[in-house]
Order: structure tokens, then C-alpha cells, then sequence
């Protein structure tokens, strides 16, 4: 039997990663122009400081004590394009169902355009990220833009670095120091995805309303069935986000001596941006994903100055304990749950 054969009869992938690779490359924007010698810096600074910041977070929340420290990958905006398509890629693999019939290739073609234009306006915002899902996982930090940011911000470059370390640092502690949250945050996105029917474009006729009053476009694409699984997913991502939110503020000016102003230059940046991009923000749930940063901070907070880091790291036992979405609204709540 040969290869077209095969394809056919197993069905194509729902989205054809090659070409959303190939579509964002085409669409990423240049970064900043830095010298070479500035760049170089840059770079090495990053490179040395993933691994303190790793070390700052690990004394601050008692998590991944005995855990090998790891550098972090450092890359330009395409070298982000194809870890974030590769992470995707790991993410959804096997959750959607394969595409077959006469169509199939369109569907999948387009689907990978979509992606790719998605990744394409992320990859100039992106400052860092740490993919549990793909190579055993990767820290990325993104130096045109962490270097385009600081600029922007007018703070101090050496602060301003350490401070997105020690954000992704976090989010890697997460993955590595909790064994089962892996697989559990990937078996929610299956669930998610498991779910989807071929109702969205009945949902899509009142767009104009809905996307008023919705969290972003991917709230747009939900029924009933998916309600419970989503509210799962955005209780989790609000937790993640606000914990390293709270913890690189929390290691303090010990470590980042600017860490209050560059906090409050960062914040009035995040609700920045043009009417296009503040649009494209909302219709990809961007608007949404700075809100989870601010709720689950103040989820973090509260849990911590009422019981103590330690107190919260319960938070970690397993799925039945992690917030609900009612209770990061409400930590009082979660607390009243899981230490009574």
C-alpha cells in the first residue's frame, strides 16, 4: 500500500503543523535592532540567569528541592514559532479527531493557516514560556523581545531579565515539581477537544453580542458539554499564571532591585496597544489571559499571608485539590476546603 494510501485510510492531522510553521514564518515581524555585541550580553545573561532564578523560586516555595537545574533554551522570534507549533502539536496529538474524505487536506490546510497567523501575532509578545509537553520539556526565553520590552519600559536590562526568569522559572517548577500536573493539564485539553461538534458556526450567528460579553474567541466555541472541562482548564491556567505572577514579585528587591517599577511599567503595558491589536487581543483570548494573572495573584496572595507558603503548597496534593474557578474568585473558600 502506498504513503497516499496509508494517509487516507488512517486520515490526515486536523491541522497541518508544517504549514503553520511556514504561514508564521512568513507573517513573524523583524525584533528590535541590536548590536551585536548588546545581543550577545543579552543572550548570555539569560542563559545563566534561568538557572538562579530556578534556584530563588525553589527557596521561596519549597517546591523541587533535589531537582537537576536545567539553562533555558534562548531564541529569536521563528526559533519561538516552531517550539510553540511543536508544543501545540505534542499538546492536541491524538485529542482531535483525524480529518478523512475528499476535504480532508483543505480543512487541514486551513486549520494550519489559522495556527500560523495565531503564533505569528503571539510571537512578538511572547516574552518566555515553558512547554511541558514537547522534548521532555523546554524553557524559552524569547531575547528580542524580552530586550524589545525592556527598552519599551525604560528599566533596568539585567532586573528586567531576571524577572521574566524567575516568571518562567516558575511555571517550570510547576511541571517538574508536581509529577502528576502534566498529565492532567493534557488530559483536560483532550477532554476539551473531545468534546467539539460541528454546532460552532450555530453558536457563531450572534458573534457581535457574544464576543461582548465572552472571556475571549475561545469562549465562543463551547457547549454544554464543555462548560465543566473549560472552567477546569481556566481555573488551573488562572492558578499557574498567578502563582508565578505572585512568586517573581514575592523573591524580592534582594534579588531584582527594580522589581517595583518595573511591576508597574508592566502592568500599564499589558492593558496597552492599539485598537487593532487590543481587537486581536480580545478575539484570541488575550484580554482574558491578562485577567488570570491578576486573579490568580490575588488567589495566591490571599492563601499565603493566611496559612504561609507551605499552607498553600497544598495546593499541589493532587487534582482535587487545586481551586475551582468559583474559589479563585473566592480563596477564602478553597481554604475553608482543603484546610479547614
Amino acid at each position: 500500500m502506498n504513503r497516499a494510501a496509508q494517509d487516507h485510510r488512517a486520515g490526515s492531522d486536523p491541522v497541518d503543523w508544517e504549514l503553520a510553521v511556514a504561514t508564521a514564518a512568513r507573517l513573524v515581524r523583524p525584533g528590535p535592532v541590536v548590536p551585536r555585541a548588546e545581543a550577545d550580553v543579552a543572550v548570555g545573561r539569560l542563559r545563566e540567569q534561568a538557572i538562579d532564578a530556578e534556584v530563588h523560586v525553589r527557596e521561596l516555595t519549597g517546591l523541587g528541592h533535589g531537582l537537576p537545574l536545567r539553562a533555558g533554551e534562548v531564541v529569536d522570534r521563528p526559533g519561538w514559532v516552531r517550539a510553540a507549533v511543536q508544543g501545540l502539536a505534542a499538546l492536541t496529538d491524538g485529542a482531535l479527531p483525524r480529518q478523512s474524505g475528499a476535504f480532508s487536506g483543505v480543512l487541514s490546510g486551513t486549520a494550519g493557516v489559522q495556527a500560523g497567523v495565531v503564533v505569528a501575532f503571539l510571537s512578538a509578545r511572547v516574552l518566555g514560556q515553558y512547554d511541558p509537553f514537547s522534548d521532555g520539556g523546554r524553557l524559552l526565553l524569547v531575547a528580542p523581545n524580552i530586550v524589545g520590552a525592556q527598552r519599551s519600559l525604560d528599566v533596568d536590562g539585567s532586573d528586567f531579565s531576571m524577572w521574566v526568569c524567575l516568571h518562567e522559572g516558575t511555571h517550570r517548577l510547576q511541571f517538574t515539581a508536581v509529577p502528576w500536573l502534566r498529565d492532567h493539564f493534557s488530559g483536560l485539553v483532550t477532554r476539551l477537544l473531545s468534546t467539539m461538534d460541528d454546532g460552532v458556526a450555530v453558536r457563531l450567528r450572534d458573534l457581535p453580542r457574544r464576543l461582548r460579553e465572552a472571556g475571549g474567541f475561545v469562549d465562543l466555541l463551547q457547549n454544554p458539554a464543555q462548560r465543566e472541562v473549560l472552567d477546569q482548564l481556566i481555573a488551573l491556567s488562572t492558578l499557574l499564571e498567578g502563582h508565578a505572577d505572585h512568586v517573581m514579585d514575592a523573591v524580592g528587591p534582594e534579588v531584582v532591585p527594580s522589581v517595583g517599577v518595573i511591576r508597574e511599567r508592566f502592568t500599564a503595558r499589558r492593558k496597552g496597544g492599539g485598537m487593532l491589536d487590543r481587537v486581536l487581543r480580545t478575539l484570541l483570548g488575550v484580554e482574558a489571559k491578562v485577567r488570570q494573572y491578576a486573579e490568580g495573584a490575588a488567589f495566591t496572595r490571599h492563601v499565603v499571608d493566611a496559612v504561609g507558603m507551605p499552607g498553600f503548597n497544598a495546593v499541589w496534593t493532587g487534582p482535587d485539590t487545586l481551586p475551582t474557578r468559583a474559589e479563585i474568585a473566592d480563596p477564602a473558600a478553597w481554604l475553608r476546603r482543603v484546610s479547614p
